[in-house]
């Protein structure tokens, strides 16, 4: 049986390859420590979506800590580089508590999930329900997206798979009321878990940010203390339009963290640096597949041995 390290470094292999291998590729083709190596490691690196900024942010630090140390040797420069990446993740980690640990004063726990179109957001609350009933929790999805009757389907179709109650409704009623029913209903019949679907809005459009706003308003006239998270859904391949998204509907309804989708088959893993560079909102979830399995907890330390690692490392539980 795999460990979870295995699998995740399974998971993440074409990421790793489009990426990290890339770099090895680079430094071996090269054979010398020049500025033409260094250009390339940073095309590399804004090209896989770690985004202008951190680039340059990596290769400051890569060329000052080459020069001090005074590396000739390629493969060295690809040692250095890899540990000033691992040390950005490492930088400022919160509390990596498992997202799927209900804290002992939130029941129901309320989670809304928000994003644009097309992120997998449906499909993550379908893995996330999925994960809380097979560890025995009475879940409860609501179908909060009802501009589209179709979404209505395609959650309860997640609801079925995952043997989890929906609540849900003919399509065109006022999301914020269906929300506030659903809410409701998990105090009132004291459901573990209660995970909410919202409609796909473009971050760019007021009137439907506008909307979350109203609807954050109805989960707390439910259940005061709820939404107890509020989960971005970012699609991995996004590359620079995910700060965009992040910081729009952080100004709607506060995040309290990001699940990044398809992330296996990205190959531009940069992504990562790319939020941690600029956002303070932490990764919770990772997509990785198409099974209803295929949802990790984000775990700094666990994901650094899975995308950096060498195979034999790898092997360990």
């Amino acid at each position: 049986m795999f460990s979870k390290l295995k699998n995740l470094r399974q998971k993440l292999s074409k990421s790793k390859s489009g990426f990290i291998d890339k770099i090895a590729e680079a430094v071996k083709l090269r054979g010398v420590v020049d500025e033409e190596l260094f250009e390339q490691i940073e095309e590399i690196l804004i090209k896989n979506d770690t985004g202008t900024e951190m680039a340059e942010l990596i290769l400051t630090s890569l060329r000052e800590e080459v020069r001090i140390d005074k590396i000739t040797d390629p493969e060295l420069v690809q040692i250095y580089l890899v540990d000033i990446m691992q040390n950005i993740l490492f930088k400022d980690i919160p509390d990596e508590n498992d997202f799927f640990e209900i804290p002992e004063d939130a029941k129901p726990f309320v989670v809304a999930f928000v994003g644009v179109n097309g992120t997998g957001k449906t499909t993550t609350i379908g893995k996330v329900a999925n994960v809380f009933a097979k560890t025995g929790k009475k879940v409860l999805i609501v179908a909060g997206d009802t501009f589209r009757a179709a979404a209505i389907e395609q959650i309860a179709i997640w609801a079925e798979r995952a043997n989890v109650q929906i609540l849900r409704t003919e399509a065109n009623k006022d999301p914020a009321s269906v929300i506030y029913d659903g809410v409701a209903k998990g105090v009132r019949e004291q459901f573990d878990v209660v995970l909410i679907d919202t409609a796909g809005r473009q971050h760019t459009k007021d009137r439907l940010m506008k909307e979350l706003g109203k609807i954050d308003r109805s989960i707390k006239k439910a259940c005061p203390q709820a939404p107890h998270e509020t989960i971005l859904v970012v699609d991995s391949t996004t590359g620079q339009n995910a700060i965009s998204q992040a910081l729009h509907f952080d100004e709607a309804i506060k995040l309290t963290g990001i699940a990044l989708t398809k992330f296996d088959g990205t190959a531009k893993g940069g992504i990562i640096f790319n939020i941690k560079q600029n956002l303070e909102i932490p990764v919770r979830l990772l997509g990785i597949g198409e099974s209803i399995d295929d949802i990790e907890n984000f775990h700094t330390v666990r994901f650094v041995r899975a995308f950096f690692a060498g195979g034999e490392e790898a092997e360990e539980e």
